[in-house]
């Protein structure tokens, strides 16, 4: 997640019925580290070069098929431009990618809890957080 003077990274792609719009991320590739994998999404999805300060929370998912396991760093800008990816090889392709106002997240889908917990800063970073929905997700 990167945050940057109140706003916050996300991108336009359909991650569920009722939202648009999601946060950067994607799946760890073999041998990846965690660290090495949110590095490498955010450049391919955003463009943008960073880098990791903490982490934010893990949680996860019984609706999906696996079951996923969401890890969240904080993230800050170490380089790169703004722009949207290639989408070559994705079946579900990121139509754009902008930073908006924490205080709007609820006007691209994201729950009032999860802006929320934005705006505050994740008080209770660093900790695994249950089910998805527990962040707002």
């Amino acid at each position: 997640m990167l945050v940057e003077d109140g706003r916050l990274l996300i991108v336009q792609q359909q991650v569920a019925p009722q939202r648009a719009w999601s946060l950067p991320g994607g799946r760890v590739e073999l041998g990846e580290t965690l660290e090495a994998a949110m590095i490498r999404e955010m450049g391919e999805e955003t463009g943008l070069a960073t880098r990791v300060l903490r982490l934010l929370y893990v949680c996860d998912t019984n609706a999906a098929n696996p079951p996923l396991l969401h890890v969240t760093f904080l993230l800050e800008r170490a380089g790169g431009r703004l722009r949207l990816p290639t989408n070559e090889f994705d079946h579900n392709p990121i139509r754009d990618v902008k930073m908006v106002e924490i205080g709007v997240l609820t006007e691209y889908g994201f729950s009032d809890r999860f802006m929320e917990l934005a705006r505050a800063g994740f008080p209770d970073a660093g900790r695994y957080a249950g089910l998805k929905s527990a962040i707002g997700l």
